[in-house]
């Protein structure tokens, strides 16, 4: 039997505790049949959109507040299948929801952050990287031929170097050892299909070091992102510290490869001896070097 406090009419005492519990009342409607489910998820979701204020989330951020829940309806469903009436109430078991799973929002948008800044600075740097080489008011003199070598020295040693040689340049030596430039290019580009394999070795270790790269920056954003000293700032701490120690061995590892041809090659794509292709190389050293050393 139910003992109403004294001075309070017995409808309105009954009516002050259906709105202490508002979401227990709809849940009752529901559980009685007398509400579809999807018409409790939508007064469920108007509630907590007009009750903003009583949660003290986001900073008091509506729109943050009304994103929030854009993200939560599609869990709502789950949310009331799994409830059960084991003593807490269901405006309870909501708001429990609503604290857990807001955490997990924050977690989520404060890493999508990180993300997207962190791919925003790797994409700078890359660009930056890629900038073409500015253009200068002067007139740019054409390639000459240094003092001591001969025309084939320069032929070998251009084969040499056709991973970092331009078109352009090719074309300004060749013209300059009076070859037609079209021959030299051809000449590269059997090189390119004799070193195919070790080409795309090449072009794979550079994507690898390059997402390594992008790890160490998203490992080092979320460390500096979090209060040093907490679980989570240590575990992306020690993450980010393994992460750089492995891309400097990727980029020690892609230092080693070798980028140009071999003498071998070279003799190949010319059809001559391995040994004339040495010779001469040697010879392009040794000028080179004694040039280095009388400049010091």
């Amino acid at each position: 039997m139910k003992h109403y406090s004294r001075g309070k009419n017995p409808v309105q005492e009954e009516s002050s505790m259906m709105s202490e519990k508002p979401l227990a009342n709809l849940y009752q409607l529901y559980a009685l049949g007398d509400l579809a489910k999807k018409d409790l998820e939508g007064k469920v979701f108007l509630y907590l959109l007009k009750n903003f204020e009583q949660f003290h989330l986001f900073n008091g951020n509506r729109e943050k507040w009304e994103e929030y829940l854009s993200w939560l309806y599609p869990r709502l469903a789950r949310a009331l299948d799994l409830y059960k009436d084991l003593g807490s109430s269901f405006d309870a078991y909501i708001n429990s929801l609503i604290y857990c799973t807001a955490r997990e929002y924050q977690c989520r948008e404060t890493d999508h952050y990180i993300t997207e800044s962190v791919c925003w600075q790797a994409k700078a740097e890359e660009m930056k990287l890629l900038e073409s080489e500015p253009e200068y008011p002067e007139k740019r003199k054409d390639f000459s031929v240094p003092d001591g070598v001969n025309p084939r020295q320069v032929l070998f040693l251009l084969l040499k170097s056709y991973y970092y040689v331009t078109e352009s340049f090719v074309e300004k030596a060749a013209r300059a050892i009076g070859m037609d430039p079209k021959v030299v290019l051809d000449m590269i580009d059997e090189l390119r299909k004799l070193r195919s394999g070790k080409d795309e070795h090449i072009l794979e270790l550079r994507e690898r070091l390059h997402c390594q790269h992008y790890r160490c920056l998203a490992y080092q954003k979320r460390m500096d992102c979090t209060m040093p000293g907490t679980d989570y700032h240590e575990k992306m701490k020690s993450r980010f510290e393994r992460a750089r120690k492995r891309f400097y061995t990727m980029k020690k590892r892609l230092g080693g490869v070798r980028m140009g041809a071999t003498n071998r090659m070279i003799a190949a794509v010319l059809g001559i001896p391995k040994g004339t292709v040495d010779s001469a190389l040697y010879v392009v050293k040794n000028l080179m070097d004694s040039g280095l050393q009388k400049s010091v």
